[in-house]
């Protein structure tokens, strides 16, 4: 499970969702404020059976910085799956010549009953702004 993962990070969302059948899996954009600045951010939707559901985000944006997720995985292969946990797995920083130096990466490995699939959260930086805080929300 996301051991990194605190109360305030969403982590009692977590827990009752171990165990319950994905009924769709997806990344998606999702739209926030955070005081005068409204982002767009992508995270992954997990579904259930049940007609509830969690999302996993990086809500770290900051400005000067690029965060998205990505998945190369068909996460529609997962529908009727059991999640059986959650992990946060580390990746080195790469150098770039683009506008940003700096690209960070980090995986949410999502780990069912039919296999894992891997989401990559990515954030673009000067340098200055790194690291990635995925919380978990409950979505109806």
């Amino acid at each position: 499970m996301l051991s990194k993962l605190s109360a305030s990070d969403g982590a009692e969302h977590l827990g009752p969702a171990i165990g319950k059948t994905i009924a769709s899996a997806a990344v998606n954009k999702h739209k926030w404020t955070n005081g005068s600045y409204t982002y767009e951010i992508d995270r992954l939707e997990l579904r259930f059976t049940d007609a509830t559901g969690i999302a996993l985000e990086d809500d770290a944006q900051s400005c000067c910085e690029t965060r998205y997720m990505s998945s190369d995985d068909d996460l529609s292969e997962y529908a009727g799956a059991k999640l059986l946990s959650v992990e946060l797995r580390e990746a080195p920083s790469v150098s770039t010549d683009e506008d940003y130096n700096v690209h960070d990466v980090q995986f949410l490995a999502v780990i069912t009953d039919k296999g894992e699939f891997t989401c990559s959260s990515h954030n673009e930086h000067n340098g200055y702004y790194s690291g990635f805080s995925i919380i978990v929300k409950e979505i109806v």
